[in-house]
């Protein structure tokens, strides 16, 4: 096939193009560089320079060239339109572009009808993700009756020095609210923000422990939620392998967060020249990883896809769905009309680029522990009513809606201390209940109407801990047919244990009732009377049509339902 490539001696582009014309297209090597298009081809068959500026040019090209398939590596694609795509369209030419914007990606499906009508396909997203990140999360999926979390991490080597419009396009979001499908509903985290240590282990292979990625804005965040069972969170980490810059962006992202500056873009030329200065830092090694956790057969499993680049190979990555396409269009497998890369390729596709390289990759399944509630109560879970028995089987990720009355005690002190820990204020509110488990800890996060306020839950021997702040309290748990109760025994400053005659009165009690869970939760201190009565009710969020689509704040903390 002939093929105009944008972008084509870019550092994404240049490798695409090496990789069609070894697989013998014609490739028409195209940016606004006469001279580094020619420098770029000198010597190489089947590559052939062309100096075009995609924002003038591309019809006039598109008519005197007559290739098969447009390719754009160029970018950055953040608040692109589709001016080049319809411009393949009315030339019957195919469209094709590496981008990984969000809004550009997901929104490419409205040019379906224009592309089949002009019997040419249109794909957006043939790159790391969401093709070769929705391949792995397809493939981790089959057998899984639900998936509760995905999570997905990059980590790109020091040496794979990134063009300007990818830096352009990373400090396009750093710091910006990226929306978040989380505990059954739409809510914000931050770019390069929430940061965690990654390992990335293959066998066979030193591992790359400990790379620090960041939150970044991509289509599979909107994407996998709706294509996997169970509607799961998303989250997708990305960043870059030496330690000290990925804090750096975390820095720089708070100006942005906090309104001081509209975003980073204007730095992102100082920021590329000093990754370039620093370039022979770090390895050449580069680390991808698909994480799905869910239930198959029965069963709490995690599943994880994990690639591990060595060589300087990490930078071909983003390039190999796109060459594999232009192959399948070759053969006539593509339908006309407009798409996503996300559902069009399987793992299996690019097993023989990966073997060409220095590319090893494996997929592992992980038994996962038994849920805290579990651990504590042992067998006496299963006499729990299911409604009751459901809410406490967090893997991951989770969330429920229903309804429930506050009642605020009288007495001036009671009131201080419901205000200082954030107790919501008097009266009926909707209530969300945010679920997170992580290393057998669950974070629970209730929201009153907007108020939030949160606890962490452990295990001690055979009791319940919960935390508010620098308080843990200690309960016994007593389960039977009707429901649960919990029993306060111990309670503690930090690690200093205090005397049970001054702590809170509470018996906190959970049931079903018309199939739903049901708690209530009363809160009173010695000498000071009542401090916060909450009782109420909560079902899943699946069930709880119409409020599952709201928008939410940027942390959803939990709700006590015991």
């Amino acid at each position: 096939m002939k093929v105009l490539l944008l972008g084509g001696y870019g550092g994404f582009g240049a490798r695409i193009a090496r990789r069609l014309a070894d697989a013998g297209h014609e490739v028409l090597v195209a940016g606004r560089s006469r001279e580094k298009a020619e420098r770029f081809c000198a010597g190489r068959q089947r590559l052939t320079p062309l100096r075009l500026d995609r924002d003038r040019d591309i019809a006039l090209a598109l008519a005197e060239h007559c290739p098969a398939v447009l390719i754009d590596a160029a970018g950055p694609f953040q608040g692109l339109g589709y001016a080049v795509a319809r411009a393949c369209i009315a030339a019957r030419c195919h469209y094709l572009d590496i981008a990984d914007a969000r809004d550009f990606v997901t929104g490419i499906g409205t040019l379906a009808d224009e592309a089949r009508a002009a019997g040419v396909v249109v794909v957006s997203g043939a790159s790391s993700v969401p093709a070769l990140s929705g391949a792995a999360a397809r493939d981790l999926a089959e057998g899984m009756t639900h998936v509760s979390a995905v999570e997905i991490a990059i980590s790109a080597s020091n040496r794979a020095t990134a063009g300007y419009s990818v830096t352009k396009a990373i400090f396009s979001y750093i710091g910006k609210p990226i929306p978040l499908w989380r505990a059954g509903r739409w809510t914000n985290g931050f770019g390069w923000q929430d940061i965690r240590s990654q390992d990335f282990t293959i066998a066979g292979q030193p591992p790359l422990a400990g790379r620090l990625v960041g939150l970044a804005d991509v289509p599979d965040l909107t994407l996998l939620p709706d294509r996997l069972p169970g509607k799961p969170f998303v989250s997708f980490r990305a960043g870059t392998e030496l330690w000290w810059q990925n804090r750096a962006l975390w820095l720089a992202s708070w100006p942005v967060r906090w309104g001081w500056v509209p975003n980073l873009i204007r730095f992102a030329p100082l920021a590329l020249h000093a990754q370039r200065l620093t370039s022979s830092w770090g390895s050449d090694r580069s680390g991808m990883m698909v994480r799905l956790f869910g239930h198959a057969g029965g069963r709490a499993v995690e599943r994880q896809w994990t690639l591990i680049a060595s060589e300087g190979d990490g930078p071909e990555i983003p390039g190999l769905a796109a060459a594999i396409l232009v192959d399948r269009l070759a053969s006539r497998d593509v339908p006309a009309g407009a798409r996503d890369a996300g559902e069009m390729l399987s793992l299996s596709e690019f097993e023989p680029a990966f073997a060409q390289l220095a590319i090893r990759h494996e997929t592992a399944e992980l038994p996962q522990p038994p849920p805290l509630y579990s651990r504590v109560l042992g067998p006496a879970l299963a006499s729990l009513p299911a409604a009751v028995r459901a809410i406490h089987t967090v893997l991951r990720d989770g969330g429920v809606y229903g309804r429930a009355k506050v009642t605020r005690g009288r007495n001036p002190v009671a009131r201080a201390i419901a205000a200082f820990f954030g107790f919501p204020p008097e009266g009926d509110h909707e209530l969300h209940v945010a679920f997170s488990e992580r290393g057998g800890v669950e974070t629970w996060i209730r929201d009153f109407s907007g108020r939030r306020f949160s606890s962490q839950l452990s295990q001690q021997a055979q009791r319940l801990v919960e935390r508010f702040g620098p308080l843990r309290f200690g309960f016994d748990l007593v389960a039977d047919d009707k429901g649960l109760a919990m029993h306060l025994k111990r309670w503690w400053l930090g690690p200093v244990p205090l005397p049970l005659a001054l702590a809170p009165r509470s018996l906190a009690r959970e049931w079903e009732e018309d199939g739903r869970f049901h708690f209530d939760v009363p809160i009173a201190l010695p000498l000071i009377g009542l401090v916060v009565h909450y009782c109420g009710w909560l079902q899943p969020a699946a069930e709880s049509a119409g409020t599952s689509q709201q928008n939410a704040p940027d942390s959803v903390p939990r709700v006590l339902a015991g």
